[in-house]
């Protein structure tokens, strides 16, 4: 069925994005929020909003009860979820489509199958993609664990079986180191994410992070090529760019061959993502995960092939089948993405929410700001400090490098500190122009920059009037 009205279960940049789409669609928009964003620029753009409860996640937006009665009042028949929140949670999707409404998703099994990190290395070891040598199942004890790596060897990964974004994740690089980070890791994945199951991986150091961009119908997968997402602090990405830098093509053209083999195994729908390390040493790479949503970064993408993403998505959420056949996604020039947060990299990447004063958004050619923010708008304190992404797209590399420059010079968030200072020094260091970084890079190079961060903005940087 078409989708008529669609349900915002998400806030922020992403929720605005979600909102966007669907009015290029013809569909008409609710937003739910939460009380510390009533202000919000989504609940503004949206043909209708509706309070779902206080500034807790747990009592808004992680409020399945309370989204599904807003999705039954306002008659909306169809629910996006974005990243983040619920966006990952089988049992919701399950609910959504129990109430008679659609998901914009992938299945709850799918959610299910490929959201516990141990079943879906099994899913992809038997769809024969490469996974990094560990643990085949989960492992509830620390001496099974153990045992596993006496045989593969140190340095290993101890890592949370459920959930993501860097939680439950310890490195041993000794079995004293393990023996200690054991039940840390346990204790940390079941506080965040309710399951203490966990599973080890050998410590693949100095690889990369690649990850494939899919878009399935239930029956048939393509791909929309990679991004390189290796320029992370705590695991979190900070930078990224399509296409990666690092691959040669031989190695692009197994990769995302991969990709598409395990997500026809698992008779994937919607958009998602397969991350993996890859060895450019060797040209080895390794499955890791795969997230079964939008991601923050997929404009990257979008800009190098030209596919809507967030609204192929919707479409195939309403029943159409897939639109697009493989031999026609084709990569065109150079995209970098950088996020820009409500933080303080001067200050060790302190949260700085508050109120936004002015504001100056880039443009031209080639640019694109997402973002939840107006002069004005109070970033509340109680949710991800991320305020939106500076997208920029060129010919090649090099040239994307300098328009990012260019954009960030004219982007000014007044009143609050964000991160645009440390993209600025990562714009103009001779290591990142030339591709030499990897997932470990980063926090090093933190530690010997720090101190240019706060000024890292020329006195010459372009200033335009809001």
């Amino acid at each position: 069925m078409a989708i008529k009205k669609l349900l915002i279960a998400n806030r922020g940049e992403i929720a605005v994005r979600i909102i966007r789409a669907a009015r290029d669609l013809g569909i008409a928009t609710v937003q739910v929020y939460s009380k510390a964003d009533k202000d919000s620029l989504a609940v503004r753009l949206a043909d209708e909003a509706v309070d779902i409860g206080p500034p807790q996640a747990s009592k808004s937006y992680l409020n399945q009860a309370a989204i599904l009665a807003a999705a039954q009042s306002t008659g909306a028949d169809a629910i996006h979820p974005g990243y983040g929140f619920l966006a990952e949670n089988a049992e919701f999707a399950a609910a959504v489509e129990a109430a008679g409404l659609i998901f914009v998703g992938p299945t709850a099994q799918s959610i299910r199958l490929m959201g516990d990190k141990v079943a879906a290395r099994e899913a992809a070891a038997s769809a024969g993609v490469p996974t990094v040598p560990g643990s085949r199942g989960r492992l509830e004890s620390a001496d099974a664990a153990f045992a596993l790596v006496e045989k593969t060897g140190f340095p290993v990964m101890i890592k949370a079986a459920a959930g993501g974004g860097g939680r439950g994740i310890r490195i041993a690089r000794s079995a004293e180191e393990f023996h200690h980070l054991m039940p840390q890791a346990q204790a940390e994945a079941l506080a965040a994410f309710g399951d203490g199951g966990l599973y080890v991986e050998k410590l693949i150091e100095g690889a990369r992070h690649i990850e494939v961009q899919v878009l399935g119908d239930g029956r048939d997968v393509i791909h929309c090529f990679e991004r390189e997402c290796s320029l992370q602090r705590r695991r979190q990405k900070v930078w990224e760019e399509a296409p990666s830098p690092s691959l040669t093509q031989a190695v692009r053209e197994k990769l995302c061959t991969s990709a598409v083999a395990l997500a026809k195994a698992v008779n994937y729908r919607g958009a998602g993502t397969l991350e993996y390390l890859y060895d450019d040493r060797t040209g080895e790479f390794y499955f890791l995960e795969m997230n079964t949503r939008i991601q923050v970064e997929h404009p990257v993408t979008e800009m190098v092939t030209g596919i809507d993403l967030v609204c192929e998505m919707i479409r195939i959420a309403g029943g159409e089948p897939l639109r697009i056949q493989q031999d026609a996604v084709r990569v065109s020039g150079h995209s970098i993405e950088v996020r820009i947060n409500a933080e303080d990299p001067a200050r060790n990447f302190l949260p700085n929410p508050g109120m936004v004063s002015a504001l100056s958004v880039p443009g031209g050619d080639g640019v694109r700001f997402d973002s939840m923010l107006y002069q004005g708008y109070t970033v509340p304190p109680f949710y991800d400090s991320l305020l939106g992404k500076l997208i920029v797209h060129d010919k090649d590399r090099p040239s994307a490098i300098r328009r990012l420059e260019r954009a960030l010079a004219e982007l000014s968030v007044e009143g609050i500190s964000t991160t645009k200072p440390l993209h600025q020094a990562l714009a103009r260091d001779a290591d990142v122009k030339a591709g030499r970084f990897h997932t470990a890079w980063l926090e090093p190079w933190l530690e010997s920059h720090a101190a240019g961060l706060a000024t890292a903005q020329p006195p010459s940087a372009v200033k335009v009037a809001p």
